[in-house]
């Protein structure tokens, strides 16, 4: 009776097994496509909160330039990244937008994507993922305060470097009533970014539509010339 007993038990476990994984097997396949869907509209909500349609003619997710490994540590990402390139109706690149990681937050890491102009100047700066104090370090959000919106027609030369700081360190930007740490870290990635773009300038605003634009574009176009970026590091 005993091993009869747990005979039957380990078919029910058996079964119970089986049943529970086929439904997260079908739950995954079935959520899978509206999950993505979900990550590239916000993805695209921020993009275009920096580029607007209007400054574009080109899908800014698919339409990538790799960042060279050398400058990954510069802008924080540990695991590398892509730079969303803008494209005016003649095809040439108007404005880019760069993801960076300022590492020194008051609580950790303050992720962001940073918009630069042809001409050097930001087209806009917005913070996608931060653990700041809520009321305090997380006026970096546009939604919470306005203040990240100071960045935009700046420079490397306006202000000029010296002056890349927050007004506690000598330099021309707010800081937050009882936070200064969170404003420090992203005016300090924010001007790594442009000294990034800047030392790239070329490379970055010459760089080909990327293949998968092409793709997207055109399905029967693979392996073209065209369609390969310039992967080559400095």
């Amino acid at each position: 009776m005993l091993k009869q007993s747990m005979a039957t038990n380990a078919v029910v476990l058996t079964l119970f097994a089986l049943v529970t994984a086929g439904t997260l097997a079908v739950t995954q396949i079935t959520t899978r496509e509206p999950i993505e869907r979900a990550i590239r509209a916000a993805s695209a909500k921020a993009l275009l909160e920096i580029i607007p349609l209007d400054r574009h003619s080109n899908d800014l997710l698919v339409d990538t330039y790799p960042i060279p490994k050398t400058y990954w540590n510069q802008l924080g990402l540990s695991q590398g990244g892509d730079i969303n390139l803008a494209r005016g109706k003649d095809g040439k690149i108007s404005a880019v937008i760069v993801p960076a990681v300022a590492p020194d937050g008051y609580s950790g890491p303050i992720k962001m994507l940073v918009g630069v102009n042809r001409d050097g100047t930001i087209a806009g700066v917005r913070v996608t993922s931060h653990s700041e104090t809520p009321g305090l370090g997380d006026k970096v959000e546009l939604k919470k305060s306005d203040w990240i919106l100071q960045f935009d027609g700046l420079s490397l030369k306006n202000p000029p470097s010296s002056e890349w700081r927050v007004q506690k360190d000598g330099g021309v930007f707010d800081q937050f009533t009882g936070a200064t740490i969170t404003p420090r870290a992203v005016v300090a990635e924010v001007h790594q970014v442009l000294e990034f773009v800047a030392k790239n300038h070329q490379q970055i605003f010459s760089a080909p539509v990327s293949k998968r634009a092409v793709e997207v574009e055109n399905p029967e176009a693979e392996n073209t010339d065209e369609a390969q970026p310039n992967t080559e590091q400095n």
